[in-house]
C-alpha cells in the first residue's frame, strides 16, 4: 500500500466528519426528535477513546481481565444511577449550566474561586488524556507508514501528532464555537460524534471477527497457539488485587459523570429525559459490544507479533503482519474515530470552561462596564477566547506527548487523567447530598486533592524509576516518597488515588464546617439538595437604580441584541406585563437576567457582570454584591413561602396565565387528579391535563371540549367525576386581575355518596328491585366474560393435547388396523381368540388415552360427562380381562365378584376410575390377592377394591391424591409418576362420586366408590351379536382411495380393506394422487383421508382431490383430534368423522353407507 493512500484515507475521513457535522447543523430545524435518543446515546460513547480501541488490547496483553474495570463503573452508573442522572439533568437545565466547573460554581454560591479552580483541574487532568489520543493516532499512522516505507518515503516527514492536532483544532473551532450561548446545542458536532461511535464499533468488531475466525485458518488454530504461549498464560493468570478492582471501577464510575467531555455531552447536549431513558440501556450495551474481542486480539498479537511492536498497536499491527492492507485501513479509521471524537468534545468543553470561568471574569474585573453609548460586542470576544483556548489546549497536549516516554502504556496515561478529574468527586457528590457544604470546603478539598495527585501520580510519570525523589523522598525524608507516603505500600495508582481523595474529602469537610454558608450558598443548596420543611425568614426589600434598558444593553453585549430581545419578550409574556426602558429593574427581572447571562458566560461570571453594573449605577457601591444576593434570596424565599402555604391547604389550587398555562399549583392538586411529574411543571397547558385524563379513562373522549370550555370560563362551579377512581371533584374558577384563571378543587366524593344514598332510600321497592336486577345482569355479564376468557386461555392447552393425542394414537391406529386385517384373514379359532384379546387390549389403551386427553378439559368444565345406564357386570368382566395377565405375572389372584346392579354415569370415565384403582392394587401388592366386589348400600352401591399390599400410613391418607406424590414405601415397591390416584380424584369430582379409603400398613388397603343404583334401561339390554366374519360381498369391488402421511397406517388400511374385498389406492397426499391419476385415470368410489397431513388438513386434501377428479366423491375423515372445531368443520361439509384408533366395524359401516350413495347415484 502506498504511503499516500494512508495519508489520503486519514484526510478523507476527517473531511467526512466535516461533511457530517455540516449536514447535522442543517438538519437541526427538521423534526428529528424520534432519532435524538439514539444519537444522544451513541454520542455518550465518546467515553470510548483510543484507550478503548488500542489501550485495552495493550492492557489485556499483560494483565488479562483488568481492562474491564474501566467499563464496569459506567455500566453500573447508567444501569442503577439513572435517578441521580435525572436529578443532575433537571438542576443543570434549571440553572442553565454549561460545564462541570459551572455546575460546581452554581452549587457553591456561584463562586468564582470554585469555578476557576475546577477549570484549572479540568485542564490539567484532560491535557494528558488528549496527549494519549495524539499518541495513539500518530503512532498508528507512523506504524503503517513505516511498514510500507519500501523506498517511497514518508510524504509528510514532519511531526505526525502536530498535523493531527492542527486538523482536530480546526474541526473543533468550526463546529464547537459557533454560538456564544454555550447552552445552545451543537447538533452538527454531536451528529459527527455519534457517527464516529458507530464507525469505531464496526471497525473493532470487524477486526475482532477477522482475527478470531479467519486470520488463523480456524479459531481452533488460534486457541492452540494461545495455549502454547507462555506470555498469554501469564496474562490470563495475572491476579489483579481487589483494591485495584475497586479503585479502577470507582475511577471509571466518577469519570463517566465528571470528565468535562462526558458532562458536556450527557448534560449540556441533552434535550429531554427521554434521551436519558434510552441511554440507560443502549450505552451499557455499546460498552459490552466494543469489548467482546479485546482478549482474542491481545492474545493473537502476543502469539504472532510479540515484542516486535507495542502491544497498544496490536490492532493495527496484526493486519499489517498478515498482509491485509484493507483491514489495516479499517483499524486506522476506527482508531482515528475513537481519538478524534474525544479530542474535539474535550477541547470544546474545556474552551467553554476557560472562557466562562477564567478569562472573562478577569477581563470583567479589569474593564469598566461601558455606558449605553459605548457599545462593545462581547459575544465576539467570548468566541475568540474559546477558539484560542482550543489551540492552547492542543499545544499543551502536544508538549506532554513529546515529553512522556514512548514505552508508557496508553492505559497508564488514561488512568492518570481519571485520577486527576476524580478530584471533583467530593465537591460534586457533596453538592447533591450535603446542604451545609460551601465554597470554602470545595476550594480547600479540590486544592488538597490536586496537589496530592500531582505529587503522587503526575510527578513520577516524568521521572525515571531510579530518581532520588522516588527512592529517598522529598529532602531525603523516606516518609515523603511520592509512591510510598508515610510508609504506605500499594500499587502506584491505588496509592495516589486513595491519598488524594482522602485529603480532598478531609479538607472539604473541614472547610465546610469552618464557616456558615452565605445566603447565596443557602439558596443554591436549596436548589441542588431537596429542601426541608423549615421556617422561611422574612423577605428583605432592596432598591436599585439600574433600568430595564441598561440591563438589556449589558446582556446583549454577551448574547447579541437579537437573542437578548427575544428572551426578554418571552419573559414579558410569562410575567403578563410590559417593561419600559426607563423603568427600574425589579427583583424578578434581575433574577431572569442573571440566569440568561449565565447561559453565555457561566454562573459566577454572570453574577460578577451584574454586580459591576450595580456598582457603576448605584451610589453605594459597597452594597453591589449584597444587592444581588438579597434579590435572589428574596425571590427564592417568596416562592418557598407561597408554596408552603398552598401545600397546607386541603383543596387543590392552580393558577393559569392568560394563555391558560400552569404557573402555580399545590401538592393537593396533583394528588386529587393523580397527575404524573411531567404535568406538574410551569407552562403545562390545561389541554394537556385534560388529554391525560381522557387517555387514562377518567373522562369520556367526547367530553374533552366541554370540560376545557368550563375550565376557561370564570365564576363557574361545576363537578367532574374521575371514572378510574370514582372520585368526584368540585371545581371553582375565578378570574385573575392580569388575565388568566385561578381554580380550586375540592374532593366531594363523600358528600355525593351521601346524597345518592339518601335518594336510594327514597326510591320505591320496584326501583330497588330493578337496580338489583341490573346489578345481577352486570355480574352475570362479567361472569360470562370471565368464563369466555378462561375458555380462551385453555384453548391453546386443548390444541396441544389434541396434537399430542394425534401423535400417540397414530401407532395404536396402525396396530388396530393390522390386528383387524389378521382377524379377517385367519380362520383358526385359537389364533382369532388371541387376536380378539389383542383387539380388546388395544381398545382399553384407546379408552385410557382418550380419557387422559379428556381429563385435561375436566378441570375447566370444558368436557361434560356423557351419562348412560349400564350393568356393572359387563364393566367388571372387561376389567378382569384387562388385568388378569398382569396379576398372573406377579403371582397374585385377581377375583372379580359379579353384580347385576345397574348404574347411570359416564361409562368411559367410570371405567377409567376403576382401572386406576385395580392397577394400583396390583402394582403395590407383593403376595396374596386383589378382590373387586360390589355391596348394596340402600339407594347406593359401593364398589370396593381390596388388596393385601403394603398399605398406607394413616397420616399419609390425605396426600395420596396429590399430583406427582409418591410415598416412600410405594416408590421402593414399584415405578410410577404418582398420577393414578390424582386422576381418580379428578374423575370422582367430575362424576360427583365419593371416594373412601381405609388401610393398615403391612396388611392391605381398600378403596371404595359410592354410586347411586338405577333401574335398567331396556334399550341397553340387547344381546350382543356373536363374533363372526363379516360378509365381503357388500364391499367387494369397491375402489377406496386412502390418504395418510403415515406409511404404517396406509399398509394396515390396505390389508384390512383388501380382506373386505376392496380395491385400495393408497397415497400420502393429494399431490401424489394427482400424479397417479394423470397416469392411470383410476377414479375411486370412496375417499378415506386423515385430518393431519404434511402441510395441509384432510379437508384441504379432499377438496384438492375433488378438483382433480372433476366431481365429488363420498368421503370419510379419520382423526385423533377430538376438538369441537374439527367436528364442526366435518358437519359443515357433511363428511362422516371417525376417531382414531378406528374401530373396524365403524369403518365398515361408514364405507357401506358411502358405497350405497355411489350405487344410488349410478342408478
Amino acid at each position: 500500500m502506498n504511503n499516500w493512500v494512508i495519508i489520503f484515507t486519514a484526510l478523507a475521513y476527517l473531511s467526512l466528519l466535516f461533511a457530517i457535522a455540516s449536514w447535522g447543523d442543517k438538519q437541526r430545524k427538521m423534526n428529528a426528535s424520534q432519532y435524538r435518543p439514539m444519537v444522544y446515546s451513541l454520542s455518550l460513547a465518546v467515553y470510548c477513546t483510543s484507550w478503548t480501541f488500542f489501550g485495552s488490547v495493550g492492557l489485556a496483553s499483560e494483565r488479562g481481565l483488568e481492562f474491564l474495570t474501566i467499563y464496569i463503573g459506567p455500566v453500573l452508573v447508567y444501569l442503577f444511577g439513572h435517578r441521580m442522572l435525572r436529578r443532575i439533568l433537571r438542576v443543570s437545565k434549571a440553572e442553565r449550566i454549561t460545564s462541570i466547573a459551572d455546575f460546581l460554581a452554581a452549587r457553591y454560591g456561584k463562586s468564582f474561586s470554585v469555578a476557576a479552580l475546577a477549570t484549572v483541574i479540568a485542564v490539567v487532568g484532560t491535557v494528558p488524556y488528549i496527549a494519549l489520543q495524539l499518541k495513539a493516532v500518530a503512532g498508528s499512522i507512523e506504524l503503517m507508514i513505516t511498514h510500507e516505507s519500501s523506498g517511497t518515503g514518508n510524504p509528510f516527514p514532519g511531526d505526525m501528532a502536530m498535523m493531527v492536532a492542527a486538523l482536530l483544532a480546526l474541526f473543533a473551532i468550526l463546529f464547537g464555537t459557533r454560538h456564544a450561548d454555550a447552552t445552545e446545542h451543537q447538533d452538527g458536532m454531536v451528529m459527527a460524534i455519534a457517527v464516529e461511535s458507530v464507525i469505531k464499533l464496526v471497525a473493532f468488531l470487524t477486526i475482532g471477527v477477522a482475527v478470531t475466525f479467519f486470520m488463523f485458518d480456524t479459531p481452533a488454530t488460534l486457541m492452540d497457539a494461545i495455549r502454547a504461549n507462555e506470555r498469554v498464560q501469564a496474562a490470563l493468570s495475572y491476579q489483579t488485587s481487589p483494591t485495584t478492582w475497586i479503585v479502577m471501577t470507582m475511577l471509571s464510575g466518577m469519570a463517566i459523570l465528571m470528565l468535562p467531555r462526558q458532562f458536556y455531552i450527557s448534560v449540556v447536549e441533552n434535550r429531554s429525559e427521554r434521551e436519558l431513558e434510552t441511554a440507560t440501556w443502549l450505552f451499557p450495551l455499546y460498552l459490552l459490544a466494543i469489548n467482546i474481542f479485546v482478549l482474542p486480539i491481545a492474545f493473537a498479537g502476543i502469539t504472532t507479533i510479540g515484542s516486535q511492536a507495542s502491544a497498544d498497536l496490536y490492532v493495527v499491527a496484526i493486519p499489517l503482519l498478515k498482509g491485509d492492507d484493507l483491514l489495516a485501513l479499517v483499524s486506522l479509521i476506527g482508531g482515528m474515530s475513537a481519538a478524534t471524537a474525544m479530542v474535539i468534545v474535550a477541547s470544546v468543553a474545556l474552551s467553554i470552561m476557560i472562557s466562562n470561568d477564567l478569562v472573562i471574569p478577569v477581563l470583567l474585573k479589569r474593564a469598566k462596564i461601558p455606558t449605553a453609548g459605548e457599545k462593545e460586542d462581547w459575544s465576539r470576544i467570548i468566541l475568540n477566547v474559546r477558539r484560542a483556548s482550543i489551540c492552547l489546549i492542543l499545544v499543551a497536549a502536544l508538549f506532554y506527548h513529546q515529553e512522556i516516554a514512548d514505552n508508557i502504556r496508553l492505559a497508564s496515561i488514561g488512568l492518570l487523567s481519571f485520577a486527576a478529574l476524580a478530584q471533583f468527586a467530593p465537591a460534586f457528590i457533596g453538592a447533591l447530598v450535603w446542604r451545609n457544604a460551601n465554597a470554602r470546603g470545595a476550594v480547600l478539598g479540590m486544592t488538597a486533592g490536586i496537589l496530592f495527585w500531582g505529587y503522587t501520580l503526575l510527578l513520577p510519570s516524568f521521572l525515571p524509576d531510579d530518581a532520588t525523589l522516588l527512592t529517598d523522598g522529598l529532602w531525603g525524608f523516606a516518609a515523603l516518597r511520592p509512591q510510598a507516603l508515610f510508609g504506605s505500600i500499594a500499587e502506584p495508582l491505588n496509592h495516589g488515588v486513595l491519598w488524594s481523595l482522602a485529603a480532598n474529602t478531609l479538607f472539604f469537610v473541614i472547610g465546610s464546617l469552618s464557616r456558615a454558608a452565605t445566603p447565596r450558598e443557602r439558596i443554591q443548596a436549596a436548589i441542588f439538595v431537596p429542601r426541608e420543611s423549615a421556617q422561611i425568614a422574612g423577605l428583605r426589600r432592596f432598591r436599585t437604580a439600574v433600568t430595564n434598558s441598561e440591563l438589556k444593553d449589558t446582556i446583549s453585549r454577551y448574547l447579541g441584541a437579537e437573542r437578548t430581545e427575544r428572551s426578554f419578550q418571552t419573559f414579558e409574556q410569562s410575567e403578563g406585563r410590559k417593561f419600559t426602558g426607563s423603568q427600574l429593574a425589579d427583583a424578578g427581572t434581575i433574577r431572569f437576567a442573571e440566569q440568561l447571562l449565565a447561559s453565555a458566560v457561566g454562573s459566577s461570571s454572570a453574577r460578577l457582570v451584574l454586580s459591576l453594573l450595580f456598582q457603576r449605577v448605584d451610589a453605594n457601591s459597597r452594597n453591589a454584591y449584597r444587592l444581588l444576593d438579597d434579590a435572589s434570596e428574596a425571590l427564592q424565599q417568596n416562592r418557598d413561602l407561597l408554596q408552603i402555604a398552598l401545600d397546607q391547604m386541603e383543596d387543590g389550587i392552580t393558577v393559569y396565565d392568560q394563555d391558560f398555562r400552569l404557573s402555580c399549583w399545590n401538592r393537593q392538586f396533583r394528588t386529587l387528579f393523580d397527575l404524573p411529574d411531567e404535568l406538574g411543571q410551569v407552562g403545562t397547558s390545561i389541554s394537556r391535563v385534560i388529554e391525560h385524563l381522557a387517555q387514562r379513562g377518567d373522562i369520556a373522549k367526547g367530553d374533552e371540549e366541554t370540560i376545557l370550555e368550563r375550565m376557561t370560563v370564570t365564576h363557574l362551579t361545576w363537578q367532574i367525576e374521575l371514572m378510574s377512581s370514582g372520585r368526584v371533584i368540585e371545581v371553582r374558577s375565578n378570574p385573575m386581575p392580569s388575565g388568566g384563571v385561578v381554580a380550586s378543587y375540592a374532593d366531594i366524593t363523600d358528600r355525593v355518596k351521601a346524597d345518592l344514598a339518601l335518594k336510594r332510600a327514597n326510591e320505591t321497592l320496584e326501583q330497588r328491585v330493578a337496580a338489583r336486577t341490573a346489578e345481577l345482569m352486570e355480574l352475570n355479564e362479567e361472569l360470562g366474560q370471565a368464563q369466555r376468557l378462561a375458555e380462551e386461555a385453555n384453548l391453546g392447552k386443548t390444541r396441544f393435547l389434541a396434537g399430542a393425542g394425534h401423535d400417540i394414537l397414530q401407532p395404536l391406529n396402525a396396530a388396530r388396523l393390522y390386528c383387524s386385517a389378521l382377524k379377517e384373514s385367519i380362520a383358526d379359532d385359537p389364533t382369532r381368540s388371541a387376536l380378539s384379546n389383542i383387539d380388546s387390549s388395544l381398545d382399553s389403551v384407546e379408552t385410557i388415552l382418550g380419557a387422559v386427553l379428556d381429563i385435561s378439559r375436566l378441570d375447566t368444565g370444558a368436557l361434560k360427562p356423557k351419562e348412560t345406564t349400564f350393568r356393572l357386570d359387563s364393566m367388571l368382566e372387561q376389567i378382569r380381562n384387562d388385568f388378569q395377565p398382569s396379576a398372573r405375572e406377579k403371582g397374585l389372584a385377581l377375583r372379580i365378584v359379579p353384580s347385576a346392579l345397574h348404574v347411570e354415569t359416564d361409562r368411559n370415565l367410570f371405567r377409567r376410575l376403576l382401572q386406576n384403582l385395580v392397577s394400583n392394587a396390583i402394582k403395590y401388592t407383593r403376595t396374596g390377592k386383589v378382590v373387586v366386589g360390589v355391596r348394596r348400600r340402600g339407594p347406593l352401591c359401593e364398589i370396593q377394591v381390596f388388596d393385601t399390599g403394603i398399605g398406607i400410613r394413616e397420616d399419609k391418607l390425605d396426600t395420596v391424591f396429590r399430583e406427582f406424590t409418591r410415598l416412600d414405601e410405594g416408590a421402593r415397591e414399584a415405578e410410577g409418576l404418582g398420577l393414578g390416584l390424582s386422576i381418580v380424584d379428578r374423575i370422582a369430582r367430575v362424576l360427583r362420586l365419593e371416594i373412601r379409603i381405609s388401610s393398615q400398613p403391612g396388611k392391605g388397603t381398600c378403596f371404595s366408590v359410592l354410586i347411586p343404583v338405577t333401574q335398567a334401561n331396556p334399550l341397553e339390554i340387547v344381546a350382543p351379536s356373536g363374533p363372526g366374519k363379516a360378509s365381503r360381498g357388500s364391499l367387494a369391488g369397491t375402489r377406496v382411495l386412502c390418504i395418510d402421511n403415515d406409511a404404517r397406517i396406509l399398509d394396515g388400511m390396505r390389508m384390512l380393506l383388501e380382506n373386505w374385498g376392496c380395491e385400495v389406492l393408497a397415497y400420502t397426499g393429494a399431490a401424489e394422487f394427482a400424479d397417479a391419476f394423470a397416469r392411470d385415470g383410476q377414479v375411486p368410489d370412496v375417499l378415506v383421508a386423515d385430518y393431519h397431513l404434511d402441510g395441509a388438513t384432510g379437508f384441504e386434501a379432499i377438496s384438492a382431490i375433488h378438483q382433480v377428479l372433476g366431481q365429488p366423491v363420498p368421503s370419510i375423515m379419520l382423526t385423533a383430534n377430538r376438538s369441537d372445531e374439527v367436528k364442526a368443520a366435518a358437519e359443515e361439509r357433511q363428511i362422516p368423522l371417525l376417531y382414531k384408533p378406528v374401530k373396524p366395524a365403524a369403518l365398515r359401516t361408514a364405507l357401506t353407507r358411502s358405497r350405497r350413495i355411489v350405487t344410488r347415484a349410478a342408478e
